[in-house]
């Protein structure tokens, strides 16, 4: 015998041959089975008249089954998945309990519970009529008790592994929980959901010890199928084999129909995979017609302006106010508060509660779906399951514009961002630019009051960037309401915005024009963004001191003991091979760290034991003159009229 071999490596002996006589130990019971079954009489046995009564009544029970289960295990799913309750453990418990029970003490528990002496029993039947134990409907409810949790384990994995984006992105586009639910959370799991109700439909056909002991053994009653082989296997063990033949070929089929959805790779994943990022720069095209205006129907209006008016509290703390037509870039480093405050806006986070306003509307206690605010989360949440243009309308449909407008609407949009030659396409064959303005159409088509968009362009190559970002400035400027933009992207913020929003740590540092912004950085982080040097540290006399000993002289001294912060342009700061004389006031030896090309220039990172880390812009051939490499050491200088001192 070959050896056995784990992806290239030997597996163990002692592991082996336990695995063999475990597949052995499964494998030749059904072996049993195709060995001993007379095929000769195979049809006979399978179309006598008992045992086609007793298919007949399997069919029903377990399609019965499988009806009920879908009925109450798909909310049972969605709640032990999307909603955080007291008990929830417990009620888990629950739903698994039956797949551990032994069958006949299942049925003892429904006899308890349902039967004439049980808890509800005598209620059913006097209040109703139904009477449960010994009659057809106890057998569907035995087979329910048995197969639900199948079903409901299936899904909630399903759920589990659904991006909450999708379904924040569908409501925040207009679409009511229920809807959200039936169009998009549904359709996105409905391999768990196939996978579970084939499940729950075997596990129904198959139930035998809770049927018996719950609703007897009545033949054309409740003597389903499972049944009928263990009668037969005392009296006609040939016809028992048959029967458990069928049965056998039933349940196989069912798990090589779910291969790869129970048991292994999920070929319908493919829908929440990375997309590619585009690979080369496609070229801009030029902007279609205007489509057709949508009639307004119960989106909010078309016309009108709605100033913005919000009060963030939580692990975000600020006041926000906007006119209408107002373009904000919300920028900081990770974890400042970026995208909480766009979900607190939204009404969708727990960290932080915003009070918001947008014209005359207190939308505070508004569901999301009924704000008027639509974003473009950072990976886009296309919903898989649709076209490009099915995506673009849904925001439409959800505010009931009719199916033709909507898309005839949509595929305007898409044209204006360059994607409307892809409507057709589902997302998983879009690159990632591509999927992006896709989203981003989606968003502007659902007309909203207030636009949010996290890092809308991230994922576009530099050329396509240019072309979307002209689209959208254009698209802006028309804009009834207000936008904020989350970026990392000093051009965007620049070129796109009228304000730009600086938070920290959940707090606005600072909130003012790029303009100012860009001069006077009141962050380090920004300074760094934007390309320039910044150096925190408390005013002397003459300058700053910088942390770990440094000092910096300035043209322009602020009080004493007030905490600032430096900025210095690269380009301001000159590089010597040999201690500069002069006039710089500031003067720090260092060592090359790091050469990178920006441009027709190149950005030298120089550290310095007696100055924070610097870098300097010069031409390629300055550097070459200089003689400049990684580990080259160096003298840097920095005149006290080029740093500049703004107040923390």
């Amino acid at each position: 015998m070959r050896r056995l071999r784990s992806r290239g490596t030997r597996t163990p002996v002692a592991l082996a041959v336990p695995a063999l006589l475990a597949i052995a130990l499964l494998l030749i019971p059904l072996i049993g089975i195709l060995v001993r079954t007379s095929w000769g009489d195979l049809g006979t046995h399978l179309t006598s008249p008992g045992v086609t009564e007793a298919l007949k009544l399997s069919l029903l029970v377990s399609f019965w089954a499988l009806g009920l289960s879908l009925l109450l295990g798909v909310p049972l799913a969605w709640l032990l998945a999307r909603v955080d309750f007291p008990g929830k453990a417990l009620v888990r418990s629950l739903v698994l309990l039956p797949m551990v029970l032994p069958p006949t003490v299942g049925g003892v528990a429904l006899l308890l519970g349902f039967g004439r002496r049980g808890l509800l029993g005598p209620w059913l039947e006097g209040t109703f009529g139904v009477t449960l134990p010994f009659h057809t409907s106890g057998a569907v409810v035995a087979a329910t008790f048995v197969a639900m949790p199948f079903l409901v384990i299936s899904l909630e994995g399903a759920l589990a592994g659904l991006r909450p984006s999708y379904e924040e992105t569908a409501a925040s586009l207009g679409a009511s929980p229920l809807r959200v639910f039936f169009t998009v959370t549904l359709p996105m799991v409905a391999p768990g959901l196939v996978a579970g109700a084939a499940l729950t439909w075997a596990r129904a056909l198959g139930e035998f010890g809770a049927t018996i002991t719950f609703a007897g053994n009545l033949p054309g009653t409740t003597q389903t199928l499972p049944l009928q082989v263990y009668l037969l296997l005392q009296d006609q063990p040939e016809a028992a084999t048959s029967l458990s033949l069928l049965l056998l070929v039933i349940a196989m089929a069912v798990l090589i129909a779910l291969r790869g959805r129970w048991t292994g790779g999920a070929p319908g994943q493919a829908a929440g995979r990375q997309r590619p990022a585009e690979a080369s720069a496609e070229p801009p095209r030029a902007e279609p017609p205007r489509a057709e205006p949508v009639k307004a129907h119960n989106l909010p209006e078309m016309r009108g302006s709605w100033p913005l008016h919000a009060e963030v509290t939580g692990f975000n703390e600020l006041t926000l106010d906007a006119e209408p037509g107002t373009t904000i870039a919300v920028v900081g480093p990770n974890g400042a508060g970026k995208t909480t405050l766009l979900r607190a806006l939204l009404g969708l986070t727990p960290r932080a509660h915003a009070a918001l306003r947008l014209g005359d509307a207190d939308v505070t206690g508004l569901p999301p779906h009924r704000r008027g605010v639509a974003w473009v989360p950072q990976d886009g949440a296309l919903f898989p399951h649709l076209s490009a243009l099915g995506n673009t309308a849904y925001g439409l449909r959800a505010h009931g514009v009719p199916r033709a407008e909507a898309r005839r609407t949509a595929q305007g949009w898409l044209d204006r961002l360059g994607v409307g030659h892809l409507a057709h396409r589902r997302p998983a064959q879009l690159s990632g630019g591509q999927a992006q303005r896709v989203a981003l159409a989606r968003a502007l088509a659902a007309r909203p009051r207030l636009l949010l968009l996290d890092e809308p362009l991230a994922a576009l190559d530099q050329t396509t960037r240019a072309h979307v970002r002209h689209t959208l400035r254009t698209h802006l400027d028309g804009f009834g309401g207000v936008c904020l933009i989350v970026t990392h992207d000093p051009v965007e913020a620049v070129s796109l915005a009228d304000r730009v929003l600086v938070l920290d740590e959940g707090r606005a540092l600072q909130d003012a024009p790029p303009a100012e912004v860009t001069r006077h950085p009141r962050s380090p982080w920004v300074a760094r963004m934007l390309g320039r040097n910044a150096w925190p540290g408390t005013a002397t006399a003459d300058g700053l001191a910088l942390p770990g000993g440094g000092h910096l002289v300035v043209a322009d001294p602020l009080p004493v003991g007030t905490e600032a912060l430096a900025i210095i342009a690269p380009e301001a700061v000159a590089v010597h091979r040999d201690r500069p004389g002069g006039s710089p006031r500031n003067v720090w030896p260092g060592t090359v760290r790091e050469i990178t090309a920006t441009g027709s220039r190149l950005r030298i990172l120089i550290a310095s034991p007696q100055a924070p880390d610097l870098v300097a812009e010069i031409t390629p051939q300055a550097a070459a003159e200089l003689g400049l490499a990684d580990g080259t050491s160096v003298w840097t200088s920095v005149k006290a009229t080029e740093a500049v001192i703004v107040t923390l």
